[in-house]
């Protein structure tokens, strides 16, 4: 593939990976100002102003991290399976602020946040073959998603 047709397709999964956020953020929006507040959260939650930044910089290297891994083999058959898993850990990200924000739901967005922590180590486990940097990048995220599932089921039991 040209080289430039390389760099769109990198800016496509980086932009696709923000897109995910900015929908969580548009959901968020409402409930972080009504509703978020009034919750009991643990005393190791982390301020507000946190989540922004860690989200960005988590985003765009999910989407190096795929574009790393689509490209390591150009028969899309030998990454079916580690692309699958990606788009199905997207999915559970953003379907994540529907539930736990949208729905006002913390019960339902811990089983969500639970899926995605076992497909997102599925995820990693599949892109280190292709690409050692792309599940790398992914370590992160898995460990930011653990933390996130542990905040998320404190919340549920404290409310």
């Amino acid at each position: 593939m040209p080289k430039r047709s390389q760099w769109v397709v990198l800016a496509g999964f980086v932009l696709l990976c923000l897109g995910v956020g900015a929908v969580g953020g548009w959901v968020t929006a409402a409930a972080v100002r009504d509703w978020y507040p009034a919750l009991v959260k643990p005393a190791w939650n982390p301020p507000s102003w946190i989540f922004g930044p860690v989200w960005t910089t988590l985003y765009v290297m999910m989407g190096v991290a795929a574009w790393l891994v689509w490209r390591s083999n150009p028969r899309f058959s030998a990454i079916r399976l580690a692309m699958i898993l990606f788009f199905v850990q997207l999915a559970l990200n953003c379907l994540w602020s529907f539930l736990f924000f949208g729905g006002r739901s913390p019960g339902l967005a811990l089983v969500d946040i639970a899926a995605l922590f076992v497909v997102l180590g599925l995820t990693v486990t599949a892109f280190f073959p292709h690409s050692k940097p792309a599940g790398f990048l992914l370590l992160p995220y898995l460990a930011w998603v653990g933390f996130a599932t542990a905040l998320n089921a404190s919340m549920w039991w404290l409310n």
